[in-house]
């Protein structure tokens, strides 16, 4: 070992504690941001920090008119700056993050994030490279159908973003290329793939929740959910099925008209296996105001379960404050 850099590891007092790491990776508008609030409040933001890697854009909206690629290319993105900053979180250490203000399309003042006892990292290029990737211990992709999706985006875009419908969907059919070749690839990398979207054939009423389609694969241990779920729950089922390149998975299927009792024996099944002394999180599947999604809250429950099980102490308790 370079005598320098023994030196360094010896002027560390106090050697940084290892955050646990999540990547929630997906296209854009495919629901990342509100995943990641939910899983932030239920541990509480005195324990997870969140980041966006879309922060790590080289060019602001205006610069990008005249490039010939899209936000969603990695040479439009710092990713050996994010490949750095994320080394450093997973090994404890802060970092000086840049910020991409989506709602003036302008890159401002960077901010100092510290990592908790968990990260969370969303955005469209979290799980792109492998450097990337070994900094994480649970890597999620969000894979909603893309007319959903662009439902989404044109909704975000328009209300928060200030574009017109029309520019939205030019900007749409401009990045499909760079989607395929950039984005989706990541969905193999990911140990969860979550779907959000209509149960087929089945018309139910205005304002029903998307039903949620998780698919667990063996890459890591996941909680056990088939002692209490069976394919013969007529609102929650899982059962071994195969991903889209072949490989056994086991997919949970939540339907949006779940009911809450439905949803508490799911969720009741999982936090008994963390032995956990605190209630379950509440705010969990909240889609904004008093709205409430059984899909969500599973899904998001789903990723809170890996997070706290992959704690390297595994000292459950006192970890989750009760919320209402």
């Amino acid at each position: 070992m370079p005598h320098k850099v023994l030196r360094i590891r010896r002027a560390q007092v106090d050697p940084p504690t290892r955050p646990v790491m999540l990547a929630i990776a997906g296209d854009s508008a495919t629901g990342k941001t509100t995943l990641t609030k939910g899983l932030v409040e239920a541990l509480g933001p005195d324990r997870a920090t969140s980041i966006c890697v879309d922060d790590y854009h080289r060019y602001d909206r205006e610069e990008r008119r005249h490039l010939p690629f899209t936000p969603l290319n990695p040479e439009c993105n710092y990713v050996q700056i994010m490949e750095q900053h994320l080394q450093l979180l997973a090994t404890g250490h802060p970092i000086l993050k840049p910020v991409y203000d989506h709602r003036t399309g302008s890159l401002v003042r960077p901010a100092l994030v510290e990592p908790r006892e968990f990260v969370i990292v969303e955005g469209l290029l979290p799980l792109s490279t492998r450097l990337a990737r070994a900094c994480f211990d649970v890597a999620v992709y969000l894979d909603p159908p893309e007319a959903i999706r662009h439902q989404w985006k044109i909704k975000r875009d328009c209300n928060d973003r200030g574009y017109t419908p029309e520019q939205v969907v030019a900007e749409l059919e401009r990045r499909e290329p760079e989607s395929a070749a950039f984005i989706r690839p990541q969905r193999e990398e990911a140990d969860i793939v979550i779907r959000f979207a209509p149960i087929e054939g089945r018309q139910d009423p205005p304002g029903t929740p998307l039903s949620a389609e998780v698919a667990l694969r063996p890459t890591i241990r996941h909680p056990d959910i088939s002692r209490v779920l069976g394919e013969e729950h007529h609102a929650m089922h899982v059962k071994l099925a195969r991903d889209a390149d072949g490989r056994p998975i086991d997919a949970l299927h939540v339907h949006g008209y779940a009911s809450r009792e439905d949803s508490r024996v799911l969720e009741k099944a999982i936090w008994e296996q963390l032995e956990v002394d605190h209630p379950f999180p509440e705010s969990l599947g909240r889609l904004g105001g008093a709205q409430r999604s059984e899909p969500l809250a599973i899904a998001q429950l789903l990723l809170l379960y890996h997070l706290l099980d992959n704690r390297p102490d595994r000292d459950l308790t006192a970890l989750v404050p009760a919320t209402t």
